[in-house]
């Protein structure tokens, strides 16, 4: 919840154990009252001025006559730093507060900014509409609305999935023209066992036995995963190498 409101008293401090202060701050607008809570921010005691005017967005809780906002975001009545627009939150560590954390990516942005080397051909770009990897890297953590969010979101899970991809066809490819399987002798045919077989299998099931017996009669390694359909006994993996 995002409220514009004004400060009606001191910064409260109170030390509950040895490693933990809680930081409280009493503000009013024209609905009631809000006690804003910070846990552990000490730099915040001296960060208020009654009678100003400040804007605050986080969690809220109803209490008895008033409610509560847990450690929000804040910016004076004039600025936009951290309110009025898509803001990143970042998972924390040790004492560092969101504030810190988002100015030193911000930093970190602008001290590499436009110097990302593009690693997807521009046909691909075309192909799925994906965004520059410098447009995306900054998008991803300022945008300035949800679509330039959701391109670069999109450019960047496009570029992970296809590199893990890459590197595990590389590794097929890899351990196949290394590694010899077992060579099964081509005078057994699949059809001798099919046919001593209760029962008849679908066109379906006769395809993927006959794709099998044609990958078993070859030396290269066979990677192969048989499921049943649903309401079969059982399924089953064939393979003449490690799956």
């Amino acid at each position: 919840m995002l409220i514009e409101a004004i400060c009606i008293s001191k910064m409260i401090e109170q030390k509950v154990r040895n490693n933990m202060t809680i930081y409280k701050l009493r503000v009013r607008d024209e609905t009631g009252i809000c006690e804003i809570v910070w846990f552990n921010q000490r730099y915040l005691k001296n960060k208020f001025i009654i009678g100003e005017k400040y804007k605050f967005f986080g969690k809220v809780k109803a209490r008895i006559g008033y409610i509560e906002m847990n450690s929000p975001v804040f910016d004076s009545e004039i600025t936009h730093k951290n309110t009025g627009k898509i803001i990143p939150i970042y998972p924390l560590t040790y004492e560092l507060s969101q504030n810190v954390i988002r100015q030193i990516i911000e930093n970190g942005l602008k001290e590499v900014e436009n110097s990302f080397e593009e690693t997807l051909p521009d046909y691909l770009l075309e192909q799925y509409k994906l965004e520059d990897i410098n447009i995306a890297m900054h998008n991803i953590h300022f945008p300035q609305n949800f679509e330039q969010y959701n391109l670069a979101k999109k450019r960047l899970i496009f570029e992970e999935l296809l590199i893990m991809q890459l590197a595990l066809l590389n590794l097929k490819n890899k351990y196949g023209a290394q590694t010899k399987g077992i060579k099964f002798n081509q005078d057994v045919k699949m059809n001798d066992v099919i046919n001593t077989l209760p029962f008849k299998l679908t066109k379906a099931q006769v395809k993927v036995l006959e794709e099998i017996d044609k990958d078993m009669e070859s030396s290269k390694c066979m990677n192969r995963l048989l499921q049943g359909d649903v309401g079969s006994r059982q399924n089953g993996c064939i393979n003449n190498c490690i799956i």
